[in-house]
């Protein structure tokens, strides 16, 4: 059966999660990371108890469980989607409102709250895909939220239609809705034995019509100088500043390569997220990303020698690396399991679309969960510009989202 959005009620989801701010919190020690995660979770645990999937809940650190039941007699795999509530930190997310912009047809959308934020054409190639669609975006003071709550919109919206049409033919389905992806936390207290799903895609993807079975393998660098400090009236031939010895280091910093401004594709990078610190000691953590794990390591390689090349300027300070690994290339699992792409290439051409198999520059919670035991690629939701003012999805391509999620269901079935 062909899923349908007549009644609207995708975007009448969308536009409630949307408006709950959900943004996480990466100095928070606590999961989740800021408790205003947990309501929209209890939203949504409502929202799955209303269309009749009766073990929905939340624990006590904010996942969201439930359990579509199968409707075959076939045994077929457990099949996950899932998808996280919060929101970047990196722009506001409260006070969200969505305005849809009927039937565009390529012209300038200049946002109402604030008339700078303009999505044109030329900067958003993929708008060129989307000429008599219905675009999303918020009004120009916040961040939309479409990441990832067209996810959770569009996996909500299958498992009412797949609840709702018994006579569709598919395995157990599982729901997982987490907290705190955007700060790397996402999988940190999910439980995968209660979960019970042997497979699992995330709904968290750009570009209509994508799939991606690769990220980044990420590490996080903690650097700190400790300088020699002195009064600064006295301070000739004592004081070593941590403050500019730490600006030396990331002033030396390649600017034309190994930074996110200058690569793009397979290429990595080193970049520092933050800085603080005073005379005495300094600190900046960096992030390292790249797809090899060999030329990760020798990227730390490479910043742990600038540092020790800077130092020979302030011979009495030291400092201090630390190494923290975040996540790993997921390709390395899922290549072991090839029916999970193969199986989603064929839902999103069940849909009326050409199949995009695609890198992420970047991690999602499909990533440590491959690692964890529960092979998890990555499909598209229709999201873009994430992580700002100019956040925008369409509609119809939300609709095509959940057409591939309800088919993803039906072909593990079939090939069972």
């Amino acid at each position: 059966m062909i899923y349908s959005n007549a009644a609207h009620k995708l975007e009448d989801r969308f536009f409630k999660y949307v408006k709950i701010d959900t943004q996480s919190d990466p100095t928070s020690k606590t999961t989740p990371s800021t408790l205003k995660q947990k309501n929209l979770a209890k939203v949504l645990v409502a929202e799955l108890l209303e269309i009749g999937i009766g073990d929905a809940h939340m624990d006590d650190f904010g996942y969201v469980y439930a359990t579509i039941p199968s409707t075959t007699q076939k045994q077929v795999p457990v099949i996950c989607f899932c998808s996280h509530m919060d929101t970047s930190p990196d722009c506001s997310g409260e006070n969200v409102k969505p305005i849809i912009h009927k039937n565009y047809q390529g012209e300038d959308l200049i946002l109402p709250d604030d008339h700078s934020i303009i999505l044109k054409l030329a900067e958003h190639k993929d708008l060129k895909d989307q000429l008599g669609n219905d675009i999303i975006t918020a009004s120009g003071t916040t961040l939309l939220g479409a990441d990832n709550k067209a996810g959770l919109a569009e996996i909500m919206e299958a498992a009412a239609f797949l609840v709702q049409n018994p006579e569709v033919k598919h395995g157990t389905i599982k729901i997982l809705f987490t907290p705190d992806e955007e700060i790397g936390r996402g999988v940190d207290k999910a439980d995968l034995k209660k979960l019970g799903a042997d497979f699992a895609y995330t709904v968290d993807g750009e570009t209509l019509g994508s799939i991606e079975d690769e990220t980044f393998s990420a590490d996080g660098v903690k650097l700190i100088i400790n300088g020699v400090s002195a009064h600064p009236g006295f301070a000739k031939g004592k004081m070593e500043s941590a403050i500019k010895a730490l600006a030396d280091i990331l002033s030396a910093l390649p600017k034309d390569k190994l930074t996110p401004e200058a690569t793009n594709g397979k290429e990595g990078f080193i970049h520092p997220v933050s800085f603080s610190g005073h005379a005495e000691q300094a600190e900046a953590q960096f992030i390292i990303r790249d797809f090899d794990d060999e030329l990760l390591k020798s990227h730390e390689v490479f910043l742990e020698s600038l540092v020790k090349e800077v130092l020979k300027s302030y011979p009495n300070s030291t400092y201090e690396f630390e190494v923290t690994e975040q996540y790993r290339n997921m390709k390395k699992v899922l290549d072991k399991y090839p029916q999970l792409i193969e199986n989603g290439i064929e839902a999103i051409k069940r849909a009326g679309l050409t199949p995009k198999k695609q890198s992420i520059r970047g991690g999602t919670d499909g990533s440590r969960l491959s690692f964890m035991g529960l092979p998890c690629p990555n499909i598209f939701a229709g999201e873009h510009a994430f992580h700002g003012k100019q956040e925008w999805v369409s509609v119809q391509d939300m609709e095509k989202a959940v057409q591939t999620i309800i088919n993803i269901a039906c072909i593990w079935e079939e090939k069972a």
